[in-house]
């Protein structure tokens, strides 16, 4: 099973994130939560792209606190999802494609990705394409797991995935023009802060 056919399923099964009862949504904050979301830096001039929106969790708590919101995913039907979670929001363009491969007029202020890297082995090329997409002086936030798990478990099923390690990923950073200014450690990832250099 590939990564489309698996979050494709995931919504066949009702597996929705931005549906979560409380205790869910709190646990999907070990990875990210507000302290991810308030390195943002968040304000009503910025432009901001979430590389792997899911069905919108994180989405919701951006878009209210920023000028634009652009989403992408590669699934179709968690794309769908998004639209019907986030309807409520006018500021809000969310597009199905893979991110390597998608082309944007567009540059953003804000760019972040919560769980999303482990699924790109060209790891340099997606940090490049960030960088690309970054206004300067713009942030990257970035959250990637700590597992070192070669695939995702679904019992019934598993996919293959690419695990990060924090030096690692600073290292291919220090590769592009985004320069790492904190990271911080929570229960089940690390949180990397950066900027685009002028």
């Amino acid at each position: 099973m590939n990564v489309i056919q698996h979050y494709d399923k995931l919504i066949d099964d009702d597996n929705d994130p931005f549906r979560d009862p409380p205790v869910l949504q709190d646990y999907m904050e070990k990875w990210d939560g507000k302290l991810f979301i308030d390195f943002m830096a968040l304000d009503k001039t910025k432009r901001v792209l979430e590389i792997g929106v899911g069905t919108g969790r994180l989405a919701q708590k951006v878009a209210p606190n920023c000028l634009s919101f652009t989403g992408i995913d590669i699934s179709p039907k968690t794309i769908e999802r998004a639209k019907e979670n986030l309807r409520s929001f006018n500021n809000i363009s969310l597009i199905c494609a893979d991110f390597t491969e998608w082309e944007s007029e567009q540059i953003f202020d804000v760019v972040y990705s919560s769980l999303t890297l482990i699924h790109f082995e060209d790891k340099q090329g997606f940090l490049s394409k960030v960088d690309t997409l970054l206004a300067n002086n713009g942030l990257f936030c970035l959250s990637i797991d700590k597992s070192q798990d070669l695939f995702l478990d679904m019992q019934d099923y598993k996919i293959r995935v690419f695990p990060d390690t924090l030096e690692n990923t600073i290292s291919l950073i220090e590769s592009t023009q985004l320069c790492v200014e904190n990271t911080y450690e929570k229960e089940f990832a690390h949180i990397i802060i950066c900027r685009k250099e002028h």
